[in-house]
This record gives structure tokens, C-alpha cells and sequence, in this order.
């Protein structure tokens, strides 16, 4: 790694330098700009533009278990079968190795180039790769971490990616400032809090840092909302309840959901197993789920703009399935289709014959349309590629199989099961609000 500590920090804010642009349409060269620090920024240009989506995972304060929900996002986006990468930029507290089981990992360079450390389909680099042993101390001044996190971004060989998850480390310092001026163009950050006020508090500065610094803010996810004995099953809010929701409210931001406290979660991450995986059926596990399901719908949402750019191309814009709403990337509408029965959602997704496609804006929860379609005659892996036709980004259902999930995740579709059997603007709105209580799902085969 680079030592060097002249490094500074570059302003957040203010006007870009001009001149020529290189292939990456970064300038090829800025105002006092060295040789060397030209070329690293082209690097840097070059590696992200490999990247679809980059997010950043921010906390305000520590202990809200930023890093377990850094970890199991990573895996629900690619368990929906997005190629994924997780970066660990939390130097002094690196626990993404332990919560995978990839400690006493070291890594690879080829070519000139880090090589990631691969963990169940994901694409992952930390400082913990680098240690001497698991107890060593990161004792570095703010260049030289400044100049570590440019060469985990510039120097590692992530290839082709959907997403890259950013493990922040907790508050607005040198750590997350220096991923925010070096991601250009990132999606925006997910912000992690508990309930109660004491880290409601910082959260708030979350925001505002986020704001600031022009990154858009994807939602906030309530952590530890709340036990649930798994004796008689009564929830108890030890850390207060609906404070997330409130503080999301106030500051205008979207509400992703909240994990509730689950012991099994402590072991999984000891274990060095992603707690979805170990435990799918989780109540935690499938908060998870319906949290990602606005990161997918960006997918979505920049696929179907360039699709619609490229029918435009061709003259065939008339053909294309998505409506306008849903091509711009800063306000992507997500849409939802919900089986119906009788104008509720049907027990059997397979079985319905209307369907309703509810478009929503995920930032502000607001329904910017809703219509209902009837599907082709059922068989296996139609109503898939018809919903994925009709622009659906994610789909809320009562019962449905495990086959079925997975070919709804091939057509980058996200499922919601167990849902209960009420009107659409009720699902929809519960979903949103992060409060769609998902029961047994009564078709998982």
C-alpha cells in the first residue's frame, strides 16, 4: 500500500475542472494535477465504470450492527442474483472477514491488481485481509487512510459488477467523506439506526452529511426493532419503537424496514455465516429481503431507461414496455404487482386471473398510479417473463414456491411472501412504511 501522507483531501463541493476527457469521460488532466495523480484517477474512473450501482452503509453512532446489515444486503442482492461486491472501509473495526468466515484470508495481486477474496458468490475486500494477525491495531492519520481507500477502489480487480455495498465505518469522518468524493456518482447510502433516540440523534446528522454532500439518502433500516421471544412470540420493544419511522418522517427520507432482534443472528455472524442464508426463513431474513427490494428496483429502473433510450435509437420507441415514470434513475418508480382475488390479494399467486401493477415513488411513498392486467394462462415460468414484461420490480404474494421465487429472481423480480390477504393500497402502504407483517408462506414447494 501507498504511504504517502501528502495526500489531501479534495473539496466536496464546487465547480469541476474543465478541459479534455479520456475514454472513462474523466479530464484527462486538472489544473496543478501531477502525472501520477492523473493516472490514478483514471484508473479510478476506469474501475467504477464497471460498477452499475454503488451504496454506502452509514451509521451516525457505533453498535447499531452497521456491519450485519452491510453483510446480509450484500448477500439478499446476491441471492436476487446480482453480481455483487463488498467493500469493508471500516479500517480501525474490520469485522466483514469474521461475519463471512474468511479470516486468516489473505489476498492476491495480479497483474498490478488486488484480486478480491470470494465468499459465496460475493466479491470482497477489507483491511483485515491485510493484518498481520486478527488483533493488530490500525494506527493511520487521515491521508494515508484516505490513500488505502483510493487504492481499494482504484487497485483491485472488481471486474463487471451490479452492485458494490460500502461498509462505512459509524459517523461523517474521514472514512465515509473520503468514499463520498471518490465514488462519483454513487446511488446514495442506507442508513442504519436503532430505535431509540440517543442514536435517532445521529442518524439525523447522517442525513444532513449525505445532503451536504449532494448523495442521495436510499432509506434508513431500524435495527434491533424490537424481540421477539421465541417462546410465546411476544415482540418486546427493548430499545423504544417506531423512532426509525418517526425520524424518517421528519427528515423526509425513505423507511427500508426494520430487523427485528433475533439471537440466532449473533451466532450466524460468530459463525461466520450470512444470517440469511442460515436462517431464510427468518422473520430478520425476510426484513432483509423487502429492504433490498428498492435497491433492486433501481435495476430495474435503469434497465428499462435504456431500454427506452435504445428503442428511441432504433425508432421503436412505441414498443417499449416501461412507462416514463420509470426512466429516470435519480426518482426511479418502483412497481409492485400484487395477485387479486375478488379485489385482495390471492392466496395462490399462480391461480389469479387480474393482477394489479401499483407504481410507487420509493422515496417519498407516494402512489403515482395504479392499473390491473390480466395474465397469459398459467404455466411454469409464463407469469415470470410476462411480469417482467410489464415492468414489475417486485411482487407481494401469499403463497408461492420455492421454484417460483427463484425464476421471479432470474427476471431481476423481488418477492415478498406470506403477505396477508388485503386490498392493494393496504399492502402497498404497509410495505413502504416497512410494517407488511409477512405470515406463513401456504405454497412453499
Amino acid at each position: 500500500m501507498s504511504t504517502d501522507r501528502s495526500d489531501q483531501v479534495e473539496p466536496a463541493s464546487g465547480p469541476r475542472p474543465t478541459g479534455s476527457s479520456d475514454a472513462s469521460g474523466a479530464p484527462a488532466r486538472r489544473p496543478n494535477e501531477s502525472d501520477e495523480r492523473a493516472a490514478e484517477r483514471r484508473a479510478l474512473a476506469e474501475r467504477l465504470g464497471r460498477i452499475r450501482h454503488k451504496a454506502m452503509v452509514l451509521s451516525g453512532k457505533g453498535g447499531v450492527g452497521k456491519s450485519t446489515v452491510a453483510v446480509n444486503l450484500a448477500v439478499a442482492l446476491a441471492r436476487a442474483g446480482r453480481r455483487v461486491g463488498l467493500l469493508d472501509v471500516d479500517l480501525h473495526g474490520p469485522s466483514v472477514p469474521r461475519m463471512l468466515g474468511l479470516e486468516g484470508r489473505g489476498v492476491e495481486v495480479r497483474g498490478g491488481a488486488i484480486v478480491p477474496v470470494t465468499a459465496g458468490g460475493l466479491k470482497v475486500l477489507s483491511v483485515g485481509f491485510l493484518l498481520p494477525e486478527r488483533d493488530a491495531p490500525v494506527i493511520w492519520r487521515g491521508p494515508m487512510k484516505m490513500n488505502v481507500i483510493r487504492q481499494f477502489l482504484a487497485d483491485v480487480e472488481w471486474g463487471d459488477l451490479d452492485w458494490l455495498v460500502i461498509d462505512s465505518p459509524p459517523g461523517t469522518g474521514d472514512e465515509p467523506l473520503s468514499v463520498c468524493q471518490l465514488v462519483d456518482g454513487a446511488d446514495g447510502a442506507v442508513l442504519v439506526t436503532t430505535p431509540q433516540e440517543v442514536a435517532l440523534a445521529d442518524v439525523r446528522k447522517s442525513v444532513n452529511f449525505c445532503r451536504q454532500l449532494g448523495l442521495p439518502v436510499l432509506g434508513v433500516l431500524e435495527n434491533m426493532s424490537g424481540f421477539a421471544c421465541p417462546h410465546c412470540g411476544r415482540t418486546t420493544p427493548l430499545f423504544g419503537a417506531g423512532g426509525g419511522e418517526r425520524m424518517a418522517d421528519e427528515m423526509g427520507v425513505p423507511l427500508l424496514g426494520r430487523i427485528p432482534i433475533d439471537p440466532q443472528m449473533v451466532e450466524a455472524c460468530d459463525a461466520g455465516t450470512p444470517y440469511i442464508e442460515r436462517f431464510p426463513a427468518s422473520a430478520a431474513a425476510k426484513a432483509f429481503e423487502r429492504a433490498v427490494a428498492p435497491l433492486l428496483a433501481l435495476d430495474a429502473a435503469g434497465d428499462a431507461q435504456a431500454a427506452t433510450e435504445n428503442a428511441a435509437v432504433t425508432g421503436a420507441a412505441a414498443q417499449a414496455a416501461p412507462t416514463e415514470s420509470m426512466t429516470s434513475k435519480e426518482q426511479p418508480i418502483m412497481r409492485i404487482a400484487i395477485p387479486l382475488a375478488d379485489g385482495k390479494l390471492a392466496v395462490h399467486f399462480g391461480h389469479c386471473r387480474e393482477f394489479a401493477l401499483v407504481d410507487v415513488d420509493p422515496h417519498t411513498g407516494i402512489v403515482q398510479g395504479t392499473a390491473t392486467a390480466e395474465p397469459p394462462p398459467h404455466a411454469p415460468g409464463v407469469l415470470p417473463k410476462w411480469l417482467a414484461e410489464q415492468g414489475a420490480q417486485i411482487i407481494i404474494a401469499g403463497g408461492m414456491g420455492r421454484r417460483a421465487q427463484d425464476l421471479f429472481a432470474q427476471e431481476g423480480i423481488a418477492t415478498v411472501v406470506g403477505a396477508p390477504a388485503k386490498t392493494p393500497g393496504d399492502l402497498v402502504a404497509d410495505y413502504v412504511a416497512g410494517t407488511l407483517e409477512a405470515g406463513t408462506n401456504l405454497c412453499d414447494h
